[in-house]
């Protein structure tokens, strides 16, 4: 219990799970945390993983504080060498239809929890001096999200977090990285009910190579990454373009009854 320690939150699956792998392949003790009891079983897989440390599954509810509470209370106090703050809500439907109990989930998810994880653990990190900080952010973040108001608005909230906290970290030994994926293929789509979208049903980046990407960037202590060729175009037009323009761009997207037969 004395070698190094990460913590993953939203790891029972897709690419909160593969950076979960990426950790214990390289020999951390892991804490992986989820609101669901796949959690248990993504820990078994990881546990199978060779070089894994010792692996502990925690089903606690990340959009509240005694969900995030939960999850720090089980570090017992031991030193986190990486936080990946990966949890994450997504939600389709236009937004003056979608149920407010929802709306409010992808909030609490999204931006309450991760906010006040990263504000806990990071805390920490500084008093040690030393400690990497994944956020995972999206390259939706830069685009008005028609028909996914709520979850790129939330994710424009943890891009620009995640520079704000590097930039206030830079004379420390605590190092903040956002990670902004593109569509990628995980449960994320089937949980928004995103499923009759354009880019619900459209060819997606692999999960395992998104985790890939944001794990050797978080190493190498970088501001952000971007992952896929086509994503960093997507992001650079966003840079661009009017938000009218890319408001309309995202309609095409993500409005119910656009996926491609």
């Amino acid at each position: 219990m004395t070698g190094k320690f990460a913590v993953v939150t939203g790891a029972s699956t897709g690419i909160g799970l593969e950076l979960a792998r990426c950790c214990a392949r390289d020999g951390y003790d892991l804490l992986i945390a989820a609101n669901e009891a796949a959690i248990e079983d993504a820990a078994s897989l990881l546990r199978q993983e060779r070089g894994a440390g010792n692996v502990f599954a925690l089903n606690a509810d990340l959009a509240t504080i005694e969900g995030v509470d939960k999850v720090v209370a089980a570090a017992e106090g031991r030193p986190i060498d990486i936080l990946m703050a990966n949890a994450g809500r997504g939600l389709g439907d236009s937004f003056l239809d979608q149920d407010f109990v929802k709306i409010r989930a992808v909030i609490d998810t999204n931006v309450l929890g991760t906010t006040y994880l990263v504000h806990k653990v990071g805390r920490e990190m500084r008093n040690c001096n030393e400690g990497r900080i994944l956020i995972t952010g999206s390259i939706a973040g830069f685009t008005p999200g028609s028909f996914q108001a709520v979850y790129n608005a939330s994710k424009a909230y943890l891009n620009s977090l995640s520079f704000a906290l590097r930039e206030e970290l830079k004379e420390t030994g605590v190092t903040v990285t956002c990670l902004m994926p593109g569509a990628t293929e995980t449960e994320f789509f089937r949980r928004a009910d995103m499923l009759d979208t354009k880019v619900g049903t459209e060819e997606k980046d692999d999960a395992a190579m998104v985790a890939q990407t944001g794990y050797k960037a978080l190493l190498n202590g970088e501001s952000d990454v971007v992952t896929g060729m086509k994503n960093k175009i997507q992001s650079a037009v966003a840079n661009i373009l009017p938000n009218e323009v890319l408001a309309k761009q995202h309609r095409k997207m993500a409005e119910p009854g656009t996926a491609e037969n």
